[in-house]
Formats: C-alpha cells, structure tokens, sequence
C-alpha cells in the first residue's frame, strides 16, 4: 500500500507521520514536494538554503520516486504531503496510484499555529483551496485533525479499516525525540512532536484570529465542504 497523506500546515501532519512510522510495516517520507516547491517558487521560507540543499529540487524526479521501490524493504509506503507545494508544473498523476487520504482542520487552528511560526501568511500557504481542488481530483478519504485528538485509538482504527489495513497499537505511541526520515526543516517546525509520545489531548476552545479574519472567511467553506464528507 502507497499512502499520500494530504494536509496543509500545522494539522497534526507530523504526528501522523510518526505514527505510521512507528509500525514495523511502514517507511515513510516528509513532503518530498518542499524543495521543488521553494525552488520553483523562490519563496522564503525558514530554512530555505539548507532545504535546497539536503533535499531534491527536480519535481519529475521526486514523482517518479513516489512510485519506486518502497524504501527500506517494507511493505507499505506512506508519504506526507502538503497540497500547497502541488503548484503548476508539479506532477500528480503519480497519486492516482496511491491511497489518498485527507487530514483537515478548523482553519482558525491553523491560522493560529502557522501564524506563531512565521511572521507573515496568506490563504495560499496554508493549503485549504489546494487541499480541495486535489480532492476533487482525487477522491479518498477526509480524517479531522480534531476527531484524532479527541479519540486516537478509536479515529485511527477507523481510517486503517477505511482503507483496508489491520490497525497496529504501535501508532499510538512512539519515543520521544527526532526521526531519521524527518525533513531537513524539522528542527524549526517540529519542536512540540520531537516533545511528544503521543497525540495530544483533545482540543480546547477555538483561538482568537479576528487579526485574520479574511483569511479564515475564505477558509470555512472550502474545510467546511471537506468536513461533511469526513469519517
């Protein structure tokens, strides 16, 4: 099984990751699209120069790896992807030959975490218009970040039986601390999962972003549309 991951920043994306990771079945791969997205678009992003650096620039080149032999000899082969690093020129066909899976949360959450990270954000860097033109085009199934932290071991068998895959207990926890499979640009945006063993506890009340609140009008209908096909 090839799992393409989607979801935009700050969406508990990571944690996802490391408990796919976690399982003895699993390689897994951090948004191998980030270095052919900063390349191509010339934004600057935390960390640029190291990210050009470590990682593939050449997004013909990380499509076709999409679709190579699983790393590691494992059987299954997840990947995070962010759907805003899909822009013009990004192949997506690759994707139809995967298990693709939709990881949305309430844009006023988003906002706010994105927002403690870098100085300046638009719509287009947080992903929901991107997210849901890839669903459109795609299809798969929608998981809300929230109903994970509200209910891990009961959301996650959920989404293994979705897709056909025996749930393993070993996504629920993991050691503390880096992986070896984490992108270059971990050590700015990863603080809190490196701190983690696992999912964090349900999700309080929502933060105030009326600093934003264009942004998060623009947002609700296209997480909204999303939200009413979730499990």
């Amino acid at each position: 099984m090839r799992i393409a991951m989607w979801s935009g920043p700050r969406n508990l994306s990571t944690a996802m990751m490391y408990a796919f990771g976690n399982r003895s079945d699993f390689a897994v791969w951090d948004e191998p699209f980030y270095a052919p997205y900063l390349a191509a678009t010339g934004l600057d992003h935390p960390m640029r120069d190291e990210i050009l650096a470590a990682h593939e620039t050449d997004p013909l080149i990380v499509a076709r790896r999409c679709l190579d032999t699983i790393p590691a000899q494992k059987p299954h082969f997840y990947m995070k992807h962010m759907p805003h690093h899909m822009i013009d020129g990004v192949p997506l066909d690759w994707a139809k030959d995967c298990v693709n899976i939709h990881l949305i949360r309430h844009p006023a959450r988003v906002i706010a975490s994105y927002g403690a990270k870098r100085d300046e954000m638009a719509l287009e860097d947080i992903g929901y218009r991107q997210q849901a033109a890839i669903y459109e085009t795609l299809g798969g199934v929608v998981i809300d970040s929230s109903d994970i932290r509200q209910d891990p071991d009961g959301m996650l068998r959920k989404l293994c039986d979705a897709i056909g895959l025996p749930f393993d207990p070993a996504m629920l926890r993991w050691n503390e601390g880096p992986r070896d499979a984490d992108g270059v640009w971990a050590s700015h945006w990863y603080g809190a999962v490196h701190q983690s063993t696992g999912f964090a506890g349900a999700e309080g009340t929502l933060p105030d972003v009326s600093a934003y609140r264009e942004m998060v009008n623009s947002a609700m209908p296209l997480y909204e549309r999303m939200k009413r096909a979730k499990l």
